[in-house]
């Protein structure tokens, strides 16, 4: 059975498209999983709208989207997602509890003046789960585990398991002055661990600019560290700062294999196949 982690938008924040990005990808949060029969979207953000085309090409859609929380960059490819204009269509949108009801944000986002389209009006059948911190979720034989994040308003990270083998997505998270134990449980040996990295240590520091503590993101460095504590297999560094150019992303990716050889920068279109060992190739 097939356990595989595609990436369709790995920008934070914002969208960035432009020629300084292109190598990258310009698109913010979304990341698809498929294991076995089940098929995951982690985040709605703009590269979701990508990967609904993509979907379209093989018949009738049914997936659950996990969403870390409701900003902007992480729901912002729900209206053009063209699955959810096609009748056939099952989507579970799942997140965790805290601020405004799952159903009514993203509801809010595909209201006039913002959208011409109601959600309401949409042939597609929809569902809407919050879920506790710490709860789990099963999905035929994949189970997904929640736990709480670090970032302004409303975060989880996910765990999703497949036949003895783990995902963690581990997104808009802020590092503390030590390691997060809520997430290295979280992570323990898991295969495969997706990591906000939007900022270098001296960003984050405000050595270089503003300091950016207390915004909710995190640094290579401090998934380096992760990793290290949970036993992980693979570090993919996520959620590139929409000003971190091509080059810029190839610099840190280069920081972060120094320091843990199993470390590699998500970009659009990048595959990883989850095995006896996790292996890594471009799409």
């Amino acid at each position: 059975m097939s356990f595989t982690i595609k990436f369709w938008g790995v920008r934070g924040s914002v969208p960035s498209p432009g020629p300084e990005t292109a190598e990258v990808g310009g698109n913010t949060s979304c990341v698809e999983v498929v294991a076995g029969e089940q098929r995951i979207i982690l985040d709605a953000g703009t590269g979701l709208r990508r990967l609904g085309n993509h979907l379209m090409t093989r018949g009738p859609v049914e997936a659950t989207v996990l969403l870390s929380h409701v900003h902007w960059d992480h729901i912002q490819g729900v209206p053009f997602f063209t699955p959810i204009y096609v009748p056939g269509t099952r989507l579970r949108f799942v997140s965790g509890q805290g601020g405004t009801p799952l159903r009514e944000a993203l509801h809010a986002q595909m209201r006039r003046p913002h959208f011409p389209v109601d959600m309401g009006d949409l042939p597609s059948q929809l569902a809407f789960d919050e879920l506790r911190d710490k709860s789990r979720l099963q999905l035929g034989d994949v189970s997904v585990t929640l736990a709480k994040a670090n970032h302004p308003d409303a975060v989880h990270a996910f765990r999703v398991e497949h036949q003895g083998r783990a995902i963690v997505y581990a997104t808009d998270t802020e590092h503390y002055s030590c390691v997060d134990q809520r997430l290295v449980a979280l992570a323990r040996d898991a295969d495969v661990l997706v990591y906000d990295a939007q900022y270098l240590p001296d960003e984050y520091a405000g050595t270089i600019g503003p300091t950016r503590v207390g915004w909710g993101h995190s640094t290579w460095e401090a998934g380096v560290q992760l990793a290290r504590a949970a036993g992980v297999g693979k570090l993919v560094l996520f959620h590139h700062d929409p000003m971190r150019t091509d080059e810029g992303v190839r610099a840190i990716e280069a920081l972060a294999q120094d320091a843990f050889g199993e470390a590699v920068a998500a970009r659009e279109g990048l595959e990883i196949a989850v095995g006896a060992r996790a292996s890594i190739a471009a799409a």
